[in-house]
């Protein structure tokens, strides 16, 4: 493999989701640049068929491709069960998915449920059922489809009265007592922990697959020799790419990373380059 260490990092999601993984991995590896491709035209793929999950992704990762990159993060729960395989087959570099943390979730579990809110394709897929099946040896492992949630967060960011009336009717049916923690299976997820917090009166864990997905992409890097070494300029540069073109979705995705850097304790700086489609 020949890569050049100085080409940027690429990151995609079906919209602004993997803007929380973005976050981590600035956090864990400040002196990277990265280029986020956000297709929140075609957002949500999680209401979408398999094949069409595939032709989508493949088609963002073809213009990262084009734009040039050195490793690549699936940061799509979705994405990651469709079509991951099918890019380290075709793909010569570095390329980290992300996956619902039921492990941390299994190890941290006391004697309550887990719960898993995904979309409805993730909870389909085979590849998140078996890994259900890995872990799940005591049936208190609940999936909880959340259609419909990543269009309102695409729409509004993490908060607000639509996200709590959303989530007071996803768990009328569901004792929170019972449970000991929640599983964030979508990037988007992340940015709706504080009305999580407070729907569940904090007694909840809430566990996502972030870091461990940032660790891992810092260790093939390290293993390829890709890690950029150098000081940077005293600010981290993003490209910001996003289908849907417009300035609305571009400064919601710069809000959403700017909060989930604050909430990480991240205090360097940020320089943006937006690239029209």
């Amino acid at each position: 493999m020949k890569y050049d260490s100085d080409l940027a990092i690429g990151v995609f999601d079906s919209g602004v989701g993997g803007i929380s993984v973005l976050a981590e991995l600035i956090h864990r590896l400040p002196k990277e640049k990265y280029i986020y491709y956000g297709d929140s035209k075609n957002a949500p793929y999680g209401m979408r068929t398999t094949e069409e999950v595939k032709a989508l992704s493949l088609n963002v990762v073809e213009e990262l491709l084009k734009i040039g990159i050195k490793g690549l993060v699936v940061a799509c729960n979705t994405a990651t069960s469709g079509v991951i395989e099918d890019l380290r087959k075709a793909i010569d570099i570095p390329i980290v998915g992300m996956e619902p943390a039921l492990k941390p979730a299994v190890e941290l579990n006391k004697a309550g449920k887990i719960i898993v809110m995904a979309t409805p394709v993730t909870l389909r897929e085979k590849k998140f059922n078996n890994l259900i099946q890995c872990f799940d040896n005591r049936n208190k492992i609940i999936k909880l489809p959340c259609p419909g949630l990543v269009e309102i967060i695409e729409k509004n960011g993490g908060r607000g009265e639509e996200i709590r009336q959303y989530l007071h009717n996803l768990f009328k049916e569901i004792n929170i007592e019972e449970i000991d923690s929640i599983v964030l299976g979508c990037t988007h997820y992340i940015f709706i922990k504080e009305e999580l917090n407070i729907m569940t009166g904090n007694r909840v864990q809430l566990i996502d697959g972030n870091r461990g997905t940032a660790n891992q992409l810092k260790r093939l890097l390290t293993e390829e020799n890709l890690l950029h070494m150098e000081k940077n300029q005293g600010y981290t540069e993003i490209t910001m790419i996003n289908s849907l073109n417009t300035e609305d979705i571009i400064d919601l995705s710069k809000k959403l990373l700017e909060e989930q850097l604050h909430y990480l304790g991240w205090q360097g700086r940020l320089k943006y380059n937006i690239v029209d489609l």
